[in-house]
């Protein structure tokens, strides 16, 4: 795919979305990854506190959900507030 520019300012303009695309995608792969890492932590609290409470896994594993997912909202409203900064 080749393309045929009949100016230099063409050429410009081209490299110019070009390079808005790759920043782009490069934000996007950046948040991607910081909402994967936000996500990942509280399912090993979750998963090491469970391994420890093997017993009445049901009411257990509930509560460790709970407060696994109030820890998560707490953390994500703390970044947030650091973001704004």
């Amino acid at each position: 795919m080749s393309n045929q520019y009949l100016s230099f300012k063409e050429i410009d303009e081209q490299l110019k979305v070009l390079n808005l695309k790759r920043r782009i995608n490069q934000e996007s792969i950046k948040l991607q990854f910081n909402l994967t890492k936000t996500d990942l932590v509280p399912r090993q609290i979750r998963q090491g506190l469970g391994a420890t409470f093997s017993h009445n896994q049901t009411v257990k594993s509930l509560l460790i959900t709970f407060l696994s997912g109030k820890v998560l909202d707490f953390i994500r409203s703390k970044r947030k507030y650091k973001n704004v900064d």
